[in-house]
C-alpha cells in the first residue's frame, strides 16, 4: 500500500467515525501518519473537554482506523 493509499484509507476511516463525533459537537482531524505504523488525530470541538474522549479514541476511532488500515498499531490524539 501506498502512502496515498494508506492516507485515503485513514480519511475513509475518519469520515464514518466524524457523523458520530459531529452529533456531540465534535470533530477529528488526521495530524500526521508516522512509520506508516501510527497515526496522530486531533480531537475537535466538544470533545477536547468530554471525559470519555480517551475511550471514543481507543474504541471508535482507532476501531475503525484499523479496520480500513490493519497496519496501523496505534492512535493518539494532540492537542
Amino acid at each position: 500500500m501506498t502512502n496515498e493509499e494508506l492516507t485515503q484509507n485513514i480519511l475513509k476511516a475518519l469520515d464514518e467515525i466524524r457523523p458520530f463525533l459531529n452529533s456531540d459537537g465534535g470533530d477529528i482531524s488526521l495530524v500526521s501518519i508516522e512509520d506508516e505504523k501510527h497515526v496522530k488525530v486531533r480531537l475537535e470541538g466538544a470533545c477536547t473537554s468530554c471525559n470519555l474522549s480517551i475511550s471514543t479514541l481507543k474504541a471508535g476511532v482507532e476501531t475503525t482506523i484499523k479496520k480500513y488500515a490493519p497496519q496501523i498499531e496505534s492512535v493518539v490524539n494532540v492537542a
